[in-house]
């Protein structure tokens, strides 16, 4: 249980750290860049992977082309819904996107859609609809209101694609530990080309920032996985309580330490998020 509380804690750290960033004089581009060296070198010395056994014809490159695309540009969404919408929506945004890979289910992939399922997918987009309801305040309101909307949006969705990709990656027989290796690779090869490109001048904190980063980025990860490991007869478990571990942390943190403001419906929207896991989770 330690280690899936490792997990949580991890996650929902990588969202106080995008919340203080901005505090603390950080360019968060340059942290996500140092961030993708660090997880790759974790990933490498930990996990052990053959990057190998990737150079087989059948290997879907454009895959791990899309995730490295993908991975950078959706933690700067995520940086950027933090930010203007807070670590309590945002995190709930993230573990919502769960329902998209769950829907392409359906659509894509042909699986038998039950009423169960069908009930929670429900329930997950109302509770997303709720979440994305912000208050308008000042004259600068509504287009604060649009930002944080549009960036919990990328998060969900974003998330939710990055999701459906690593299974496809799994069904084409992609070893796990080489494809999140080299998509690592890929995305931090692109956040060093698109800083050289706006010729960026380093500094030090944001270089150890992205090394704080790198850390629990890898950490929440890692300590999944081994929850899995940990747990095998009892995926239900790992799954339940990483979802809700991180809302409810996530709204703790936030709306206690940081005094986020919450609206009822943002509210609701974090209960509804919550059933809809419970109510998916599997059996």
């Amino acid at each position: 249980m330690i280690i899936l509380l490792l997990s949580i804690a991890c996650s929902v750290a990588v969202s106080v750290l995008l919340k203080v960033a901005r505090r603390r004089d950080i360019a968060i581009d340059q942290a996500i860049a140092v961030n993708y060296g660090v997880a790759a070198l974790l990933c490498l010395v930990i996990l052990q992977p053959q990057p190998a056994s990737l150079l087989v014809p059948a290997t879907p490159w454009w895959i791990l082309a899309a995730l490295g695309i993908l991975l950078p540009t959706i933690f700067l969404a995520m940086a950027g819904a933090v930010r203007h919408a807070g670590i309590v929506l945002s995190d709930a945004a993230q573990r919502l996107s769960l329902f998209i890979p769950l829907m392409a289910s359906f659509v894509i992939f042909g699986e038998t859609a039950t009423a169960t399922k069908l009930t929670g997918i429900a329930v997950a987009l109302i509770a997303l609809v709720c979440l994305l309801l912000r208050r308008r305040e000042g004259s600068g309101g509504s287009g604060d209101a649009l930002t944080s909307t549009g960036l919990l949006l990328a998060v969900w969705i974003g998330y939710g694609t990055i999701d459906i990709l690593f299974k496809q990656l799994a069904k084409a027989g992609a070893a796990f530990s080489s494809s999140l290796l080299t998509a690592f690779v890929l995305a931090g090869i692109l956040m060093v080309l698109y800083l050289i490109a706006r010729r960026t001048a380093w500094r030090q904190r944001n270089i150890l920032a992205g090394l704080l980063l790198g850390l629990l980025n890898f950490g929440n990860i890692y300590f999944y996985i081994r929850a899995h490991q940990t747990f095998p007869q009892n995926p239900t478990l790992v799954f339940s309580a990483m979802n809700i571990g991180v809302i409810s942390l996530g709204t703790l943190v936030g709306a206690g330490f940081f005094r986020e403001k919450l609206s009822l419906v943002n509210v609701l929207g974090i209960v509804l998020a919550i059933s809809a896991i419970i109510i998916l989770m599997p059996r």
